[in-house]
């Protein structure tokens, strides 16, 4: 089996492949990334990339067939990843999370790829008042990151004809340990938090729901679509990725970081104007699509170890919104140091 993983070098990535591994020891796995983020390590250990047979630096906006060629699955990660960076960079955001998506997909079709794997997200609801959402429910997608999603999700539902088994993944907002770890995202940025400064600062009022899942969890269910069937969801699916007990109020994962580390303080801002950005999610489609493939990782067991992690790194930055840990501040520093363009584009001296 041959899979190419684009986008490796972020931050799933290097738990995909290391899972991938793990599960298929004679595969053939290969990554493809422009590597903003290849020196954003959090390991003691050695480079992730290790356990790859082949990494392809390239910016997905520039490939072509040949890099296709033989390949069992395709898993597409790569993607300007967060609402900051989309609202800072909002044209590359859309020329890679939907130009190059699209040229992606439509390449590995024409090289004869039999499974295509879209990284989507649960975002695409924006905000969504009453119950969970569930796939056919109405999108209200309220940044270019989301809008980019949905948007390749459109196209890809196009491109993928009669020939590849296509699988976008709705993923609830990820959390967890990594090789290179983002501490741009919710859970991650408590622990780090209470790590380093003895307190937790929810600047909503608490009360805006997220879905979450741990990037264990997110590469188990990438497994399941890498080998998905058309019988088992059709030749086209969009599916939420998480799990129903996963969908937690923001004051309820600062208070899980509080119980787990003890002696933290937590500061919750009432009278914050309402985050417009809530939304719940059900995953009963993937549940049932995708039984052997669930979450496994319980939200103490996902804190557990981000903590352990951080440990292991000697992880004591207070400053640490303003570090290599935070995606938009890397790609601020390749900027202030001309080695990207404003497209996002390494420069002729990077």
């Amino acid at each position: 089996m041959k899979v190419i993983i684009t986008g490796n070098m972020g931050y799933v990535g290097p738990v995909l492949v290391r899972y991938l591994r793990e599960r298929y020891p004679a595969a053939e796995l290969v990554g493809i990334d422009t590597a903003w983020f290849a020196h954003c390590l959090t390991t003691p250990d050695a480079m992730p990339e290790r356990l790859l047979d082949r990494q392809i630096f390239a910016d997905v906006r520039d490939l072509d067939a040949s890099v296709f060629t033989s390949a069992d699955a395709v898993v597409h990660l790569a993607a300007v990843s967060n609402d900051p960076m989309g609202n800072r960079f909002e044209a590359p955001t859309i020329a890679i999370n939907f130009d190059g998506t699209v040229r992606v997909a439509e390449l590995a079709r024409a090289a004869g790829v039999p499974h295509f794997v879209f990284a989507s997200s649960c975002s695409v609801y924006g905000s969504a008042e009453g119950g969970p959402r569930k796939e056919a429910d109405e999108l209200n997608p309220l940044t270019a990151y989301a809008r980019s999603k949905i948007s390749s999700e459109k196209r890809l539902a196009e491109v993928c004809g009669n020939s590849m088994v296509t699988t976008c993944l709705r993923f609830a907002t990820a959390c967890g340990m990594s090789d290179r770890l983002r501490l741009d995202l919710v859970l991650n940025d408590f622990v780090a938090s209470a790590l380093s400064t003895g307190g937790i600062t929810v600047l909503s009022d608490g009360t805006p729901w997220r879905p979450l899942i741990d990037v264990q969890d997110m590469a188990r269910a990438i497994d399941w679509a890498i080998g998905r069937g058309a019988q088992s969801g059709g030749q086209f699916l969009a599916v939420n990725t998480g799990s129903d007990t996963w969908n937690y109020q923001v004051r309820d994962l600062a208070e899980a970081v509080v119980r787990e580390l003890g002696g933290v303080d937590l500061s919750i801002n009432a009278n914050a104007p309402p985050d417009k950005r809530s939304y719940r999610v059900d995953f009963s489609l993937f549940r049932g699509l995708a039984p052997q493939h669930q979450p496994q990782v319980s939200l103490s067991q996902s804190i557990g170890r981000l903590v352990g992690g951080l440990k292991a790194i000697a992880f004591n930055d207070p400053d640490f919104r303003n570090s290599t840990l935070v995606r938009l501040r890397v790609l601020d520093r390749h900027l202030t140091a001309q080695r990207l363009d404003a497209d996002l584009r390494w420069t002729d001296g990077a």
